[in-house]
């Protein structure tokens, strides 16, 4: 048994007795990879939730429990003899170095574009190198379980890399606004009983919007989720007033809920 000192020792020796077949924990013992992706996703989001709330002290205890999810993959690779920890690490740590040339070869790249562009190019041969049989497309590998709007902007980085992109954001914006027109244009002829094509116009709008926002450099997935918490923060407002009026919400104007909203919105400004 290993010290009370922390160190990435303990907590793999931790792994390891949860694992054991004979005293181990008996939910650790039979989970696989597949089972405990969704618990790897939900400490990822907890983990960029606490970063958004600047909650360091609750930032400190995510980050524990997703490196746990590392060490965890670790010891079931290992078990299968497949790969362990310590070839994790190495592969990481290779990967890092090679796609550093300024930091730790002779390469000289200045600017953050080069930077990005040596990026990429080494994730292309990257790809290239796992798939030596065959021609690999711009758009391989790019997660099928991503969030729609993370896995949209990557995709449009992808094509962005090698040319296929807008010049400036004054395009996009156009784009935008053609792709609302269509939208309209479909929502007119719903009587015609067309559904899926406005569901596919709708669909090259969000596309769209979040190829205006990767071309002003914001996350599309985080500019959403700070726009629900700003929605969400101002509804629980809405609820304190109508709570305040003792009338129930479905009595209500929505012109008075508007009202109120429009109260809650200035006085943020004013704070």
């Amino acid at each position: 048994m290993l010290n009370n000192k922390p160190s990435i020792e303990k907590l793999r020796w931790i792994m390891s007795e949860l694992r054991n077949p004979e005293t181990g924990c008996p939910w650790d013992i039979k989970q696989d990879f597949a089972s405990i992706v969704k618990c790897t996703i939900e400490e990822a989001y907890e983990v960029a939730d606490a970063i958004e709330q600047q909650d360091f002290v609750e930032l400190e205890k995510e980050l524990g429990d997703l490196l746990f999810q590392v060490i965890f993959y670790s010891q079931l690779g290992q078990e299968q003899q497949s790969f362990d920890f310590d070839s994790v690490v190495a592969a990481i740590c290779e990967k890092l170095i090679r796609r550093h040339p300024h930091v730790f070869g002779s390469a000289t790249l200045n600017s953050d574009a080069e930077i990005k562009a040596n990026w990429e190019n080494e994730k292309i041969k990257e790809r290239q190198a796992k798939n030596k049989a065959e021609k690999i497309s711009i758009l391989a590998d790019i997660p099928k379980n991503l969030p729609a709007l993370s896995q949209a902007a990557k995709i449009q980085k992808r094509c962005a890399h090698v040319g296929f992109d807008w010049h400036n954001i004054d395009d996009v914006f156009d784009k935008v606004v053609e792709e609302v027109d269509e939208v309209k244009a479909e929502i007119e002829l719903l009587q015609e009983g067309k559904p899926q094509a406005l569901a596919e116009e709708l669909g090259d709008l969000m596309f769209a919007v979040v190829n205006l926002c990767r071309h002003a450099k914001q996350d599309p997935e985080t500019l959403l989720r700070q726009a629900n918490r700003k929605f969400t923060k101002r509804f629980h407002g809405v609820e304190q007033h109508v709570e305040q009026s003792g009338i129930s919400f479905e009595q209500h104007e929505l012109s008075t809920l508007e009202d109120y909203w429009q109260q809650i919105k200035i006085a943020e400004r004013k704070r």
